[in-house]
């Protein structure tokens, strides 16, 4: 069983001697440098315990604003590069922070892997499955600690809900609902467009095809780059789901619903998707869509403060309908709610978010080589089920079984969309 051969392979990352004293700097370098990967070189640039020595992006018309940021949150004037393998190939970097776009997530984890470096890499954790496992094969490989961005998992809250679900009083959850609904715009086509100068191109498409550049196409919208935007947001509740409920292995089964409801804007991911799986013991259906403007994510400027969002409109809960009761649980944040089974609330916890304990609890993970809150493992399978999706949806919203030991489908036609042609030298290695 995968599973089984990536938690004794674990085994070695957690035994290990590390290489870090409790007062050690570490190293760190940032590649990607949107908003969520400038937010993210600031969090780690204001820590006293680390030095911020790289910041890379191959648009370099982004890095200015990249600088400036992290000068002001820390002590360090990072250098600036368009290249990140400028950043592997100094061996004073301990760790690398990956926020680029889906398709860049596990060629860029796996030569960090095997240059030695940790990594912190954005969600969803990879853009196909297949990549996903070899990420995981390379962290156990390289015994590297290797922590995706969900969050959630660093938060008490979470804890705490996981600890009311095992007292029983929900009984025996049987059905669990996760929603992601969103309000994004209609992208109007424009068109192509020479490369601006200062993006090196053939770089940011890397392992991708290398389309005619046209800044009118989101990345987000497109397969050749992306999940799609619901999995890249969906993906945070899942993982709460799965958490809550155990963290089980992969489902036996999926289907899908759904298409490109609304947004006939030229992309070729989904606006509209609900999924079920089967894992047996219950049933995980997810619930998202890409136009539903009056189901609101919690504003960021209430995430912190002690007050429960209006749950039928939060649009990214996860429900738990036990045989006794039923829980709300959101994420970044949000907190929880439970029911008795007379649909009386009994408990109502609020949370905070834990951007700043994620980042802890992987540096500390460094020092002391155990598996970080996100481990790679877990977050390939909670990113698995968004790939199923998808594959359901491309074969026509048809119902798959899958093999989670050897994580392949039973329909053969499937199999074709574990895995993507790479474009070369950037394909993801078959051994890592």
């Amino acid at each position: 069983m995968k599973n089984s051969a990536g938690a004794i392979a674990a085994v070695s990352v957690l035994n290990g001697p590390s290489a870090f004293a409790a007062n050690d700097k570490m190293v760190v370098g940032v590649m990607g440098l949107g908003g969520r990967g400038t937010f993210l070189a600031e969090k780690f640039a204001e820590r006293p315990d680390v030095e911020l020595a790289y910041l890379c992006d191959p648009d370099s018309r982004r890095l200015p604003r990249a600088k400036d940021t992290v000068t002001k949150a820390g002590k360090h004037t990072p250098k600036l590069v368009q290249d990140f393998r400028r950043i592997l190939e100094d061996k004073s970097v301990d760790v690398v922070v990956n926020a680029t776009p889906d398709h860049w997530h596990a060629l860029g984890t796996i030569l960090a892997c095997q240059a030695g470096k940790h990594v912190y890499v954005e969600k969803p954790l990879s853009h196909n499955l297949w990549e996903g496992r070899q990420m995981v094969a390379a962290a156990r490989k390289y015994q590297r600690v290797v922590q995706a961005g969900l969050q959630t998992r660093s938060t008490r809250y979470l804890q705490d809900a996981m600890a009311y679900i095992k007292t029983g009083q929900l009984g025996d959850v049987k059905l669990v609902k996760v929603y992601n609904m969103m309000n994004h715009p209609f992208v109007k086509a424009g068109p192509d467009q020479p490369v601006p100068e200062g993006f090196d191109y053939e770089l940011w498409c890397g392992p991708a095809p290398k389309a005619p550049y046209n800044p009118s196409r989101r990345w987000l919208g497109y397969f050749d780059y992306s999940c799609g935007p619901i999995p890249g947001d969906l993906v945070h509740q899942v993982d709460a789901a799965r958490c809550l409920m155990g963290d089980p292995p992969a489902p036996g089964s999926v289907n899908h619903t759904g298409g490109i409801s609304v947004l006939k804007d030229g992309r070729d991911t989904p606006d509209t998707q609900i999924a079920s799986f089967d894992y047996g013991s219950f049933t995980l259906i997810t619930e998202s869509s890409l136009w539903t403007p009056y189901i609101m994510k919690t504003p960021m400027d209430m995430r912190d403060k002690d007050v429960p969002p209006n749950w039928p409109f939060n649009s990214t809960r996860v429900e738990l309908y036990g045989t006794k009761g039923f829980l709300y649980f959101g994420r970044h944040g949000d907190g929880w709610q439970a029911f008795d089974e007379k649909g009386k609330s009994v408990v109502s916890a609020c949370g905070r978010q834990a951007d700043r304990e994620h980042v802890q609890n992987f540096l500390d993970c460094i020092r002391s080589n155990k598996l970080p809150n996100a481990d790679v493992e877990q977050a390939h399978q909670s990113t698995l089920l968004c790939h199923l999706a998808n594959t359901s949806w491309r074969l026509g919203n048809i119902r798959l079984e899958f093999d989670g030991a050897s994580e392949t489908f039973r329909n053969p036609a499937a199999n074709r969309y574990l895995r993507r042609t790479y474009r070369e030298p950037w394909a993801v290695p078959e051994k890592v």
